[in-house]
């Protein structure tokens, strides 16, 4: 008798394990695609650090917003498939490429109108939601993803200057200057993004000496930047 409930004991067992493994290789599927999404996409905005002018910045953001809608179906298809209020049991599978698109969400956004995206407006180009009881968007990833195009935004500087914008530099300078600013007023704890926003005062560094190199030559230019760190429209 006690073999009989033995065996019904771990049948179940097994049951379970099946059916999580199940659910473990579809989300690992679904992340494939939204990997692949996701250089896609860094591969279209590359082009800002060959071609500078207006028009091919513009058309890189146009392609990546369409990228960016195959991204949102993705995502809808991944918060099919995660269980009900179980979404930290399984984030480490999409969590880094998460990250990456909200950096390129910001990089977009940023070539687009010059302004710091919200996280309400990255949770919307990505097709998740701001509710943490849903599939969402999480806070971390979010500033991750924003420390991350603080580290473009400083070869951006750099490869402006080579392309002879000399106006670029000025407006990345104030953007990332008053990043840092707004990141040095959170008591970050988190480990990882303690690490992360530690490397930014070598990106901040990197760009104020760009702006240097560009007074002592006598190339900066006479432009207050109108970069504003707060999304018009932000809630």
């Amino acid at each position: 008798m006690s073999n009989i409930v033995t065996t019904e004991i771990f049948t179940s067992f097994q049951d379970y394990l099946h059916s999580e493994q199940n659910i473990r290789e579809e989300i690992r599927q679904i992340v494939k695609e939204i990997e692949k999404n996701a250089r896609e996409i860094l591969t279209v905005l590359q082009v800002i650090h060959q071609e500078n002018s207006a028009q091919e910045i513009s058309s890189s953001c146009y392609k990546a917003r369409q990228l960016f809608e195959e991204v949102q179906s993705n995502y809808t298809k991944l918060s099919e498939v995660v269980p009900t209020g179980q979404y930290y049991r399984f984030n480490d599978h999409w969590k880094y490429v998460t990250q990456r698109l909200c950096f390129l969400a910001a990089l977009t956004v940023f070539l687009e109108v010059g302004i710091l995206v919200s996280i309400s407006t990255v949770a919307e180009i990505l097709g998740v939601s701001t509710n943490s009881s849903e599939f969402h968007l999480d806070l971390e990833d979010y500033l991750m993803g924003l420390l991350q195009l603080c580290s473009e935004l400083a070869r951006f500087a750099v490869n402006a200057v080579t392309s002879g914008d000399y106006e670029r530099p000025m407006q990345i300078s104030k953007f990332v200057g008053e990043l840092n600013a707004g990141f040095r007023l959170l008591n970050l704890k988190n480990d990882s993004l303690r690490k992360r926003f530690d490397a930014l005062k070598y990106e901040v560094k990197k760009i104020e000496e760009v702006v240097y190199d560009l007074s002592i030559r006598g190339l900066k230019p006479d432009y207050s930047s109108k970069t504003n760190i707060q999304e018009k429209g932000t809630e």
